[in-house]
């Protein structure tokens, strides 16, 4: 691809930090860039972890735009890394995980009897899911980078400057750590557990380290190198930019202090730092930090049976500096303003916009949803409908030439909808009836849509049906006590008519147009339900 330095100008942050790496390059004279994203295996790979290779993805792309040059993304699993303490989302974990606290990941039975280790287990689960999104991507295990002698060198290097790496790290321990403190952990050869002792004498001429079993005191020298130690985790982050020339890396804001001591580190042991980003942490619904081993938040998964890879994708995207809540409720705005601006990207691509960098550029060949997932999901309400294959009789009303060959976008929304109405909707609603001071409006609303049905229903199915009966919706509030005047004199409409709509006739505060819903729902459907909800006994003073 041919370099287009103008896109330096584009508004948009994968832009901004493609220059940065572009500058890098012409620095140092490197002309393929490597991009890395980390993973700590040690719980059940979380959305989090998703968007980081996102979007380092979305700057990788940039980068190409900007500069033409060839890039490479590495995601890294740091599996060759103890097992600190028993994730809590791991069913019987303390029974199948804590007999092996201490040793690597990739030592650990896998408690799940699917792959030959923990670590295998949650690097497979990352994989699949990157692969769902069509990630390209090189996979790399820290267990096999060791083992292999990738690191080899570079360890060797540490071993030569292993007082200097010390003295980036002392001043942030506190005294015991410190007096005890070295870069290097030691893999015991006999229980395979990953030991934090200090080292007895250092041997760079064998590449050997010296240190004292707590067992029984014995002396025991290990080599650096083929896998038999593993790095302190600042100051393996710091080796692997050195061993593997790494460019770009971004993190979460957790992790600022490390990047800096990781930093000071590399070029302690020769080479400049990547280029890095700190992205704002991810929040679970009480504001609280996602975490892999306590699995609060949103899973992978969980996202995947509500709706479109996209829609998290979009999610991703917006404002990474800004920390951001997810959780279920973010789930149908995200996918409405996804669908928005795919819309747009076809109508007149915009190098800015969060739907250019998640199709690479390229607007998708499938046509765009006739129905947005928040009119989906009130269909779901209003109709009752408890399968997808009962949703579509409503869909038709709507766009009657689509089916799920012709619509598949659209295929795939209407089974997210029935599924995430049914789990997350559904239960929490409680349609009330209409006030006396609210019943004229509906009892209007009915007599206009009766008068008006032979009308509306001569019009193109869709959006003209649907801007008909909502003119329809007008009249019906212009009327205490929903009228409000308008700057010019014209009788208006307060929102408090189109919050009383949906309060009624579906127990929710808001909605999409109601003329959107109705034309899908049907003239008469839409009828009875307004009729079903005159009908229903007034709440008792007190009662809810």
């Amino acid at each position: 691809m041919n370099a287009d330095p103008t896109l330096r100008t584009v508004k948009a942050w994968p832009f901004e930090e493609a220059a940065k790496v572009a500058d890098r390059m012409a620095a140092t004279g490197k002309t393929t860039a490597l991009f890395e994203t980390g993973y700590g295996p040690s719980g059940l790979p979380h959305i989090g972890t998703f968007g980081e290779v996102a979007r380092t993805s979305w700057v990788r792309h940039a980068f190409t735009r900007l500069t033409g040059l060839p890039s490479k993304l590495l995601a890294f699993s740091d599996d060759m890394d103890g097992l600190r303490k028993v994730p809590d989302n791991v069913p019987d974990g303390e029974r199948l995980l804590k007999p092996y606290l201490g040793r690597s990941l990739t030592a650990i039975p896998d408690p799940f009897g699917t792959h030959d280790s923990f670590g295998a287990h949650n690097n497979a689960r990352l994989r699949a899911f990157l692969d769902a999104f069509g990630f390209e991507y090189e996979f790399a295990s820290a267990t096999d980078y060791y083992r292999a002698g990738r690191f080899d060198a570079a360890l060797l290097r540490m071993l030569e400057a292993h007082e200097e790496v010390r003295q980036v790290i002392l001043p942030t321990l506190g005294p015991d750590r410190r007096a005890t403190y070295s870069p290097f952990l030691p893999i015991h050869p006999r229980s395979g557990i990953v030991m934090q002792v200090p080292m007895e004498e250092l041997r760079p001429q064998s590449g050997t380290v010296v240190w004292r079993d707590p067992e029984d005191g014995a002396l025991i020298e290990t080599p650096v190198t083929g896998g038999h130690v593993k790095a302190q985790w600042k100051a393996d982050w710091a080796m692997r930019w050195f061993a593997l020339g790494v460019d770009y890396e971004m993190s979460g804001k957790d992790l600022i202090d490390s990047v800096k001591l990781s930093s000071a580190i590399c070029r302690v042991l020769g080479a400049e730092p990547p280029v890095s980003m700190t992205y704002e942490l991810f929040l679970d619904a009480g504001g609280q930090k996602i975490s892999k081993s306590k699995g609060n938040g949103l899973t992978i998964e969980e996202w995947l049976r509500y709706a479109p890879p996209e829609s998290l994708s979009h999610f991703m995207f917006q404002q990474p500096g800004r920390a951001k809540r997810l959780h279920f409720d973010v789930i149908p705005r995200a996918t409405d303003d996804y669908l928005a601006q795919r819309e747009k990207l076809r109508a007149q691509p915009d190098m800015a916009s969060a739907a250019w960098h998640i199709h690479a550029g390229e607007a998708p060949n499938t046509p765009e949803p006739p129905l947005s997932f928040a009119m989906l999901l009130n269909l779901v309400t209003v109709s009752a409908a408890d399968t997808p294959e009962r949703l579509w009789k409503f869909v038709r009303n709507y766009a009657p030439g689509a089916t799920p060959e012709t619509q598949p976008l659209l295929a795939r929304m209407v089974d997210y909808a029935v599924a995430y109405a049914r789990d997350f909707v559904l239960p929490g609603l409680k349609p009330r009836a209409p006030t006396p001071e609210e019943r004229p409006a509906f009892l209007a609303l009915v007599e206009l849509l009766r008068a008006h049905q032979a009308e509306i229903e001569a019009l193109p199915p869709g959006q003209p049906q649907a801007e008909r009966i909502q003119v329809d919706v007008y009249d019906a509030g212009r009327r205490e006590p929903f009228i409000q005047v308008m700057k010019d004199g014209s009788p208006g409409v307060s929102r408090g008519w189109f919050n009383a709509l949906y309060q009624v006739l579906v127990g929710a505060d808001q909605g999409p147009r109601f003329g959107s819903v109705a034309a899908a729902y049907g003239i008469p459907e839409t009828i009875r339900l307004i009729e079903e909800a005159l009908a229903r006994e007034p709440a008792l003073p007190g009662e809810g």
